[in-house]
């Protein structure tokens, strides 16, 4: 299995300047793997602490931060002499520590020559968050399930990953059924790692929906163990709510919608434990799109995806025949699972945190679905589950910010084609226009910086 985050793990090796590196994940979305399968093929050695069954670790860490010291307990306890020069340290589930995750201060601070990666769930090392974290002495990384390009290339599709690299759209539009096959299986098998390795072992649809079901069973019980019981209710409330909310026409979060009477200030809480675990995605609506969009988000007005497209067909109980009824799946749950995968490839593949925009005048009601800064500039990006790219709300969104670029997702084959404004603004008089197949997302950033 491949994981693309191991190139930027090497770019993090080779800094001269790195601090110890923070990689953050919701449960099972492979940092271990990732961590140990680095450390095999770039160190010599890899001294492995895992805190939460290693109560002699949690001990020492929690006696004082002087290194030389910590450095003796990670050789014990990892098994291996460590060095500077060729030892990754790992320290793994930290949350289970908050010494130890202290002590990347002290390590970033007093032996940064030490190649050191901490994991935990985004859940435990957010509950430390203002207590001994090392706030600017960490590098981070944020991991995400797999991206549709690491499915193609766990599924013996390399050769049509690297196509989408190359970008030859003459000849990945002569592949495009081809990829849009793997795009359906991809929205129905999703990116946690042990769904796709059952799916690439077995090929058997039910085997996989069964591990899907064990991880939603195991996120579940992550609620009793770690959330306040007096919220219990409403958290697996707002949970059980995400597809119902998706599979809206409008898909803006509506509270009243997890229960009758529901208002913002009760499901605060619950959506953001969700979000700290890591197993939801706010998608803020901005009124106006201005740099930096952070400063015009709306508190409270959001959309809200899961963390991968096959857990929420999972979630959906969504059939595996779907995957063979053409292209019907793109347009289950009125497109819910088509506009999951587009947020889940902005975020995993393209490093992108998006937002949206909606109009407020009565008479051009319209809404574009992702807005997202790239070179720079914000562009908008419509989605579409199908080859109807009808996208009237995007013609509205550049008529009146007349943008440089947009872009619109969907099932065509690539082109480019010049939207020329109705009032010419005095730097430019058109918008650039780009059809991108939704199997080639990862290709955004360079689409755009073209």
């Amino acid at each position: 299995m491949k994981r693309y985050a191991i190139e930027q793990l090497k770019k993090w090796k080779e800094n001269p300047r790195r601090k110890p590196l923070l990689l953050m994940g919701a449960r099972q979305v492979g940092k271990t793997w990732l961590m140990q399968e680095f450390g095999r093929r770039f160190f010599q050695h890899v001294a492995y602490i895992r805190f939460d069954n290693n109560e002699r670790a949690r001990s020492s860490f929690s006696k004082d931060f002087e290194i030389p010291r910590l450095l003796e307990t990670i050789s014990i306890e990892g098994k291996c002499r460590v060095t500077p020069e060729n030892t990754l340290i790992i320290l793994d589930e930290i949350q289970e520590c908050p010494a130890a995750l202290t002590s990347l201060k002290y390590f970033c601070e007093e032996a940064r020559e030490y190649a050191i990666i901490a994991a935990g769930s985004l859940l435990g090392v957010a509950d430390h968050v203002g207590t001994g974290f090392p706030v600017g002495k960490i590098d981070r990384l944020d991991l995400y399930p797999m991206s549709f390009s690491e499915f193609l290339e766990a599924t013996g599709n390399v050769q049509l990953a690297e196509l989408l690299k190359k970008r030859d759209w003459e000849l990945i539009n002569h592949f495009a059924d081809t990829y849009t096959r793997w795009l359906r299986t991809y929205f129905y098998v999703g990116g946690m790692p042990e769904a796709v390795d059952t799916y690439v072992a077995t090929s058997d649809f039910e085997e996989v929906r069964r591990i899907q079901l064990n991880l939603l069973s195991g996120y579940r019980g992550d609620f009793t163990k770690h959330a306040p019981t007096e919220c219990l209710p409403k958290l697996n409330m707002v949970w059980a709510s995400v597809p119902l909310q998706l599979a809206k026409e409008n898909k803006r979060f509506v509270y009243t919608e997890v229960y009758a009477g529901a208002r913002r200030k009760a499901l605060e809480f619950p959506l953001r434990w969700l979000q700290d675990a890591g197993l939801i995605y706010g998608v803020p609506r901005v009124k106006v799109p201005r740099l930096p969009m952070a400063s015009y988000r709306e508190g409270g007005i959001s959309k809200v995806y899961t963390l991968d497209v096959g857990l929420l067909s999972a979630l959906s109980q969504l059939d595996a025949v779907s995957l063979l009824d053409g292209d019907a799946i793109f347009a289950e749950f009125k497109g819910a699972l088509t506009e999951q995968f587009v947020q889940q490839e902005l975020r995993a593949a393209c490093s992108l945190t998006p937002c949206y925009w909606v109009s407020e005048e009565k008479n051009a009601k319209a809404e574009v679905d992702f807005l997202a800064t790239i070179a720079g500039n914000i562009i908008p990006i419509e989605v579409k589950s199908s080859t109807n790219t009808q996208a009237k709300s995007l013609m509205v969104y550049c008529q009146r910010f007349q943008p440089i670029k947009a872009v619109r997702m969907s099932l065509r084959s690539y082109s480019e084609s010049k939207l020329h404004f109705k009032t010419p603004h005095f730097k430019h008089e058109y918008c650039e226009l780009t059809e991108l197949p939704l199997f080639a997302i990862s290709e955004l950033k360079s689409v755009i910086a073209r």
